[in-house]
């Protein structure tokens, strides 16, 4: 009796038409697919983008230079030179990310004591070549500026759990 089974699931092709019900149910069903350009997904309030580095509201950088987010980027893609003001105040002089190295870990934003370095919800960004992927910190400073009030409105939802 199985051999029969047997023979008339081969004659006619029984798992082929199983695969085919799966994937005729699959075609009827509604799609999920987004248009990406036009259509975006929503973000997980944790995703972590391009950096920026945030400034005082009087405009004034808030880096103090510590170096605690190259010290703790374990990428080595944070370079820091630092040199002291006429104030006395220690401010860095030349602040590069090489966004080729980064892996996004946010360590350097963990680690930045008056909260200067954040990585923003930006990700729509590339290079042509790679010197276009060195973020300098006039660079950083412009992408601070582009994204501080959602930055702060992020920070500020936050607050309860900082």
């Amino acid at each position: 009796m199985q051999a029969i089974t047997d023979y008339i699931k081969r004659l006619f092709l029984w798992e082929l038409l199983k695969g085919m019900s799966v994937t005729g149910k699959y075609f009827f069903a509604p799609k999920i697919t987004i248009q990406y350009p036009e259509e975006k997904t929503p973000l997980s309030p944790r995703f972590r983008g391009h950096h920026a580095l945030r400034r005082y509201p009087n405009g004034e950088e808030r880096c103090i230079a510590c170096k605690l987010c190259e010290a703790v980027c374990p990428a080595l893609a944070i370079t820091i030179e630092v040199a002291p003001r006429e104030d006395g105040t220690r401010r860095t002089t030349r602040y590069e990310i090489d966004m080729v190295k980064c892996i996004f870990c946010g360590y350097c934003e963990e680690s930045c004591p008056v909260d200067s370095i954040v990585e923003t919800p930006f990700f729509e960004y590339h290079g042509d070549k790679r010197g276009d992927l060195l973020m300098t910190k006039e660079k950083l400073l412009a992408m601070g500026d582009r994204f501080e009030q959602q930055i702060a409105a992020d920070r500020e939802k936050d607050a309860p759990y900082r």
